[in-house]
Order: C-alpha cells, then structure tokens, then sequence
C-alpha cells in the first residue's frame, strides 16, 4: 500500500476528475471519465432485431389506451414500453434507471431514436406515471398478448403442447394493494402465477395474484381462458394442464374430460385413505429395504376417488424407503397409455424445468420487483418483465441455436452478450457503430447479425 495516492478522488479545479491506480511496472496510472462516447449495452442491439421478427412490443403498445393529451405527450407508448422492457433485459429492472439511462446511444436507437439528434427518452417520473396509469383492461389484453405471441412463435401447430402451472412468491414492502401474509413463505407477498410451455420452455403468460395460496377452482378458471384462447388457433393440438397439488380441482379434471384433447397431470395431497389403498406398495417398498439394506424406489397405480370428485381418476403411486424414512408421493392424470413408473418420472418430474424458467424470470429479469402501491401497475410491471422474457428466450433458442451461448441462463447472455462497450457515431447518412476489436464472443454476435441480415433480405 506504500503506492497509495492521498489525492485519491480529488477534483482539480476546472476539470474532470483524476483517480490514480496503483502504478503498473513503475508507471503512474489516472483514470477519468473523458473517453468517447461509449455504451456498455451494445448487444441490445440484438434484441431490437428479436423484437421486430416476432412483433412484440408493437402487440403490447396496441393493448394500452392512451388517454394521455397528445399536446403534451413526447414519449409514444411504444417507446416507453421498449425503453423499459429493453433496460429490464440489460439488468435495470427499476424505473429509477431510467434517468441515467435516458441518454444511452444505444437504448435510444433500439426505441428508433436517433443517437444524439434525437431528444433523450423518458425520465423516472413519466415511467411511473405509466406504469400507475394501466388499467384492468389494458393488463388483461396484454396478458393475451403474451398467449397471441406464443402461437405465433410456431410456424405450424404443434401435436402436442404442455401447460406447467406454478406460482411464485414476489416479496411486498409496505402499504401495498392486495399484499397478504404467506405462512410458507413467512412475510407479506404477492403470489404471481407462470405458465410455461413445458418442453420448450416459452412464455405462455403471467398474471399477479395476491399473496394467499389461491384455490384450485380460481387457478382452473385462469387456465381455461388460456387454453380457450390456444384451442382456437390450434384445433388440432393435444394440451396438457401440468402442476403440482394445488392445481388438482374437480371443475379441471371434469372439465378435461368433456373437452377434446385435453389432458391433466398434476399431484396429489397424501390423506389416510390414500395410504391405506397404496398399503400394499409401501408395504413391499418397506420389506425390500429391510432386506437389502439399501434405498427402494416403488411404483405403483391405483383407482381414487375423493368426496369432491364426479367419478375415479388414476392415481400414480412413488414410494422411497431408506435411512431417512419413508416418502410418498401421489399424481393424478387421466393418462391410461403409459405406465405408472413412466408417467411420473417423464411426466410428472420433468416440470422441475419450470424452476429453472421462474429463476431466470426472477433472478436474471428481476420479477419480483413488485414495489408499487396499486395493485395493478405491479401487475403491469409483471408484464413488462415476461415480454423481456420473452425477448431473451427468443434470443436464446432462435438466434443463439447452435453456439456456445445455445443452453446458457439468461444471466449469461445478459453478461457476455449484451454487455458489450459500443462506440456509436452518428454521420451525415448512416450511424456507425463499432465494437471491441478484442471481444471474444465476435464468433456469436456475428453469427447472430448475420442470421438478422438474412431475414431482413
């Protein structure tokens, strides 16, 4: 430390600040802010490219009435919408970023503002008001917005689709609308509800539900709009629901029958009853383990039907036995083509993907960032997340197919694609845009421009 500078920091008068380094091969090294003008958010490029393939942010823009007063409005709302969503993929999941980032080169050019001639974006204050100004409606048509880009991402209907259910808690701080206390997850929240696509991993909807774990029949009502709005594009399309215990309601599975290919399935609270017609299979599990002395895996089937339920239903039995005990564990479906054993481990266990879909939602994307005092714009700011997400796993599987960067989080692309210092000129006819000579994912960038370029031609 005997190389410690005291000026460190230290404004000279009528210039930018100098810090000093700590020197390197005897050289004094100074840092200061003077260089061109950089962006650190180069690869969002990438994203705007995403976005006008699959139409997004223009399909969201069209869900919002605007009763804003043109004369006094110099933020469109498509411009406000992909100013956030593009900032929330680049890892500025607050409003408050935006005052910092107004200015941005490049964000600008992704909201087809120009570089420097062009006035700065939106400020913090009107973001807020945005996102304070949505109503019930406007969230409605842009959570079927989400399930209108999800069919238009295949260019023919699938055979068949899987619907993973889930909810998720996102913590709430304050006097905030609807905010209940979560004794699972012990504190106030909100409990917003994903559904994925489950093999592929894309974003069907989202939609904020206060902080009580919601009942069965709330969360089938939900569904049923969903698939209702997927059955009328893809007639043809088996689809089946997927979740955990509180999924299982009388009104799904009655439902499930009466449609046309529609499937459920979903777990099964254990309850002494069940035990007693699965006794046989924990019996067997119980005295193989005695015998052998090492864990047992044991599958099995049965016929149940609860006091709620209009008829039986087939029940998957999964019972493990070792030195921790015994561990039971129950699914319900209307399957009858498959055995027990295939059903929950490629059935039921693979919707354990979804966990790795909500953190990239949460932990990358930062959805739970739910910090409004009105209900619905922390709806609304759940939904600018998911069309980020939306984004990014369009970027991923479509654009990134085939490189290294193919099956990364999210938060890697984030780091090594999308943070990436641009140099952006602004001249007479074109703007030009340079990137580091020395930048080691050029391979996939280029790949990815290139890919650009040919569906532009």
């Amino acid at each position: 430390m005997s190389h410690t500078t005291k000026n460190f920091g230290k404004q000279q008068s009528g210039q930018t600040e100098i810090f000093s380094l700590s020197p390197v091969s005897k050289k004094s090294v100074d840092l200061r802010f003077t260089g061109q003008d950089l962006s650190s958010d180069a690869g969002a490029l990438l994203l705007r490219e995403a976005d006008h393939q699959i139409g997004l942010i223009d399909q969201l823009a069209d869900c919002i009435r605007d009763e804003r007063d043109p004369r006094y409005c110099r933020h469109e709302l498509k411009e406000l919408l992909g100013q956030r969503i593009y900032q929330i993929c680049c890892g500025y999941a607050d409003a408050n970023d935006c005052d910092g980032l107004r200015g941005d080169a490049i964000l600008k050019m992704c909201n087809d503002r120009l570089p420097y001639q062009d006035p700065d974006l939106a400020s913090q204050p009107t973001m807020s008001r945005l996102e304070n100004s949505a109503s019930a409606g406007d969230t409605y048509r842009m959570a079927q917005a989400l399930v209108d880009v999800f069919i238009a991402g295949y260019d023919q209907a699938p055979p068949v689709i899987i619907l993973d259910c889930d909810d998720t808690n996102s913590p709430t701080y304050g006097d905030q609308q609807l905010c209940m206390f979560n004794t699972h997850y012990h504190g106030y929240c909100y409990m917003p509800l994903h559904i994925y696509e489950g093999r592929s991993g894309r974003l069907i909807t989202t939609v904020l539900r206060p902080g009580r774990r919601s009942k069965a029949a709330d969360m089938f009502a939900l569904l049923r709009r969903v698939i209702t709005r997927i059955r009328q594009a893809w007639p043809s399309t088996r689809i089946i629901v997927r979740g955990d215990a509180h999924f299982t309601s009388p009104e799904l599975m009655d439902w499930c029958h009466r449609e046309s290919k529609v499937g459920f399935i979903t777990g099964l609270s254990g309850n002494k009853r069940l035990h007693k017609l699965a006794g046989n299979i924990i019996a067997d599990a119980q005295n193989e383990f005695e015998q052998a002395g090492r864990p047992v895996k044991h599958y099995g089937e049965l016929s149940y039907q609860a006091g709620s339920w209009s008829r039986a239903e087939r029940v998957i039995v999964k019972v493990e036995v070792s030195g921790m005990g015994t561990n039971i564990r129950y699914v319900v479906t209307d399957s009858q083509g498959y055995r027990a054993r295939h059903i929950y481990e490629k059935g039921y266990c693979s919707r354990g993907k979804m966990e790795l879909y909500i953190k990239d939602h949460k932990s990358c994307l930062h959805s739970d960032r739910a910090s409004c005092s009105r209900f619905l714009a922390n709806q609304f700011r759940l939904l600018l997340h998911s069309a980020a997400y939306v984004l990014m796993h369009t970027l991923r599987t479509q654009v990134l197919r085939g490189t290294r960067l193919a099956r990364a989080t999210f938060a890697t692309i984030q780091g090594k694609l999308l943070k990436v210092a641009g140099w952006v000129r602004e001249l007479k006819t074109k703007i030009s845009v340079e990137l580091p000579h020395s930048y080691p994912y050029q391979p996939v960038f280029g790949k990815a421009l290139h890919l650009f370029g040919h569906l532009r031609s």
